[in-house]
């Protein structure tokens, strides 16, 4: 069977429609700051809060194809199946339908719609706990729904079984999930070639959630009166194994790229497999960056989160434009191919948005390309030296034996590239690795806060921020380690100070952060703050040395500043800080906590103005 993604896409609308589910659309790829995390990463997350008992607008029966972001694996980006951008498509079920219904539905979907041989479509299901019981409905109802006995397996909870973990978790719904497997190919690797098996021939396709408990503590829970269900499975997974593949850029959603890129590099993407890894890679980080400007609360290149991420994904998709040959404004006809032809239909806002997507791209790129010359050049030279320092100790010592850091790349050398180059140090690694060479990251990280310390008022800093040392200043400070500690919960572990000044009167304190807080995230941070001191939390003071409050994960600015021992406040499991400023003994001391502003400070950083009543 030849099914298109845009055939794909619509079968799974038009199915779940047909069975009562309204489509929902897609959210912004950017997460909206409830989750901690930069990006939407799973197709179920925008809709949290309903899974957790809000009741949705649009009823009960929902469905969509939803676009998501994984970023933590960009190194392995090159291979036949890892995406940076990928789709999840999904239905759901807010204490509706259940486990009958929703067995029955996904193996018609993958057998009826797609075709798929029920013979050879295998499931897992939860094998039970001394917490919760073994899945036995779920592996009954799919024996009765067409699923081989044998084809059925029962795995831990590990492996089967989905519930929120960490503070807040408790009172949320959980359950035992039934995963979907599908064998690439019918070639066995030996005995017990099955789902458990990791040579790659079974993949997981999709997975149905059940919701039926609520979390009461660490691994104790209770029946749920209302049961949700959230399924989720890949977009572009199915789409290769309906069509046969085993390769995801052979998807006819690369498919004009690499015929593109075949096109003007003058290689086969087939035949020349030294330039195949640079094909995906520009085909995938082009299609993320396209999605990422050309979202609603599309973000552009710079040296912050989700900005620092996008001109991560495109420098690099420049790097390897370079390798198979090709002009690297060639990429925005990449991005443009995407708009037109791709997600034209699927991604309306991506045509409205074009000309800024496109143009924002060619900014990039020819930012980056009035340096890059020069910066492989000096990459170049640094891998020389090293050379040659080996080259002239064995001359010295023909018994000398070349170590590790013979082929290190110093953290100096490494800074100098991205301060100067614009390499960003995770391309400065990709390129040493590629020769057998290694960096030396924590040096480059010594580096990069030596040079912050230097482009600020060192006095300003040395006072850290206060104007004098009054009693409010010393509740304004300690009001701004709450604040740290609160913003990094809500907005993520991204968020960092920048920057802070404090009087008499208030506080103000700059953070790292891609976006404008939304109302919501300012009450929640404004909470936790206030929450901490409605605890009257006790605050500790211990002194150390410098390298033990490191180690201790202490928060700090600019560690070289600091003298070799310094002081570590400690506000119960709220924060740990490096600081030099005073602070009040208990966070009852400080009063009510206000947040009277928020608002942009420079690219990439925010600003928050608070008062203590």
């Amino acid at each position: 069977m030849h099914i298109t993604s845009k055939e794909l896409r619509r079968l799974w609308l038009d199915f779940y429609k047909e069975r009562g589910h309204v489509d929902i659309g897609a959210v912004s790829l950017i997460g909206d700051g409830q989750t901690g995390v930069m990006f939407n990463v799973a197709g179920m997350q925008p809709l949290m809060p309903y899974l957790l008992g809000k009741k949705h607008p649009l009823g009960k029966r929902l469905c969509n194809v939803q676009g998501c972001i994984r970023t933590i694996d960009i190194d392995s980006v090159g291979d036949e199946s890892h995406f940076t951008f990928f789709e999840m498509m999904g239905n759901w079920s807010l204490g509706d339908y259940f486990k009958k219904e929703k067995t029955q539905w996904s193996f018609d979907f993958l057998t009826k719609k797609l075709g798929l041989d029920k013979d050879k479509l295998c499931a897992s299901v939860f094998e039970g706990d001394k917490n919760a019981p073994k899945d036995d409905e779920t592996a009954q109802l799919l024996q009765q729904v067409g699923i081989k006995k044998e084809n059925i397996y029962y795995l831990p909870k590990k492996d089967n079984w989905w519930e929120l973990e960490g503070e807040g978790s408790i009172g949320t719904p959980c359950g035992p999930d039934n995963e979907w497997f599908y064998p690439l190919h019918d070639k066995s690797c030996g005995k017990n070639c099955d789902i458990n098996c990791n040579c790659g021939r079974y993949v997981e396709i999709g997975n149905d959630v059940y919701m039926q408990y609520k979390k009461i503590g660490n691994d104790k829970y209770e029946e749920l009166k209302n049961k949700n269900v959230d399924t989720g499975f890949g977009f572009e997974r199915l789409l290769m194994y309906i069509n046969g593949l085993t390769d995801g850029y052979k998807i006819d959603v690369f498919l004009p790229i690499i015929e593109y890129l075949e096109k003007i590099s003058g290689y086969s993407y087939d035949k020349d497999a030294e330039h195949r890894k640079s094909m995906r890679i520009i085909a995938d980080h082009m299609r993320t960056s396209t999605m990422l400007i050309g979202d609603v609360k599309g973000v552009l290149p710079s040296n912050v989160g989700a900005g620092y991420i996008l001109r991560r994904l495109l420098r690099r998709a420049i790097r390897h434009a370079r390798k198979i040959g090709i002009e690297s404004i060639n990429l925005v006809n990449v991005a443009e191919i995407y708009i037109d032809k791709v997600y034209n239909d699927s991604y309306p806002l991506l045509v409205e948005k074009k000309d800024y997507v496109l143009n924002n791209i060619k900014i990039e790129i020819e930012k980056f390309n009035k340096t890059i010359e020069t910066g492989l050049k000096e990459f170049d030279k640094v891998i020389s030296g090293l050379k040659r320092k080996v080259e002239f100790m064995q001359k010295s010592n023909p018994n000398y034996v070349s170590t590790k850091e013979d082929k290190t790349i110093s953290g100096k050398s490494a800074f100098r590239l991205y301060d100067t180059y614009g390499f960003p140090i995770e391309m400065t690694i990709e390129m040493a690795q590629e020769i057998g060479y290694d960096v030396d990251e924590d040096g480059y990280k010594e580096a990069f806060m030596h040079h912050q310390e230097l482009a600020r008022n060192a006095s300003a800093i040395a006072k850290s921020g206060l104007a004098s040392e009054g009693e409010m200043e010393t509740k304004y400070h300690t009001a701004t380690h709450l604040l740290n500690a609160a913003l990094k919960q809500v907005i993520g572990p991204s968020s960092h100070q920048m920057g802070s000044n404090i009087n008499s009167e208030r506080l103000r304190f700059d953070f790292a952060c891609d976006h404008k807080m939304s109302e919501d995230e300012i009450n929640r941070v404004e909470g936790l703050v206030n929450k901490w001191i409605d605890q009257d939390i006790e605050v500790t003071k211990e002194i150390m040395p410098k390298q033990r409050a490191v180690d201790i994960g202490a928060e700090h600015q600019f560690i070289e500043r600091y003298p070799d021992v310094v002081s570590v406040f400690t506000i119960g499991g709220v924060s740990k800080e490096i600081c030099s400023g005073p602070h009040v003994n208990r966070t009852g001391e400080l009063g009510k906590f206000k947040i009277t502003k928020e608002e942009a400070s420079s690219s990439g950083v925010r600003r928050i103005k608070a008062i203590l009543k």
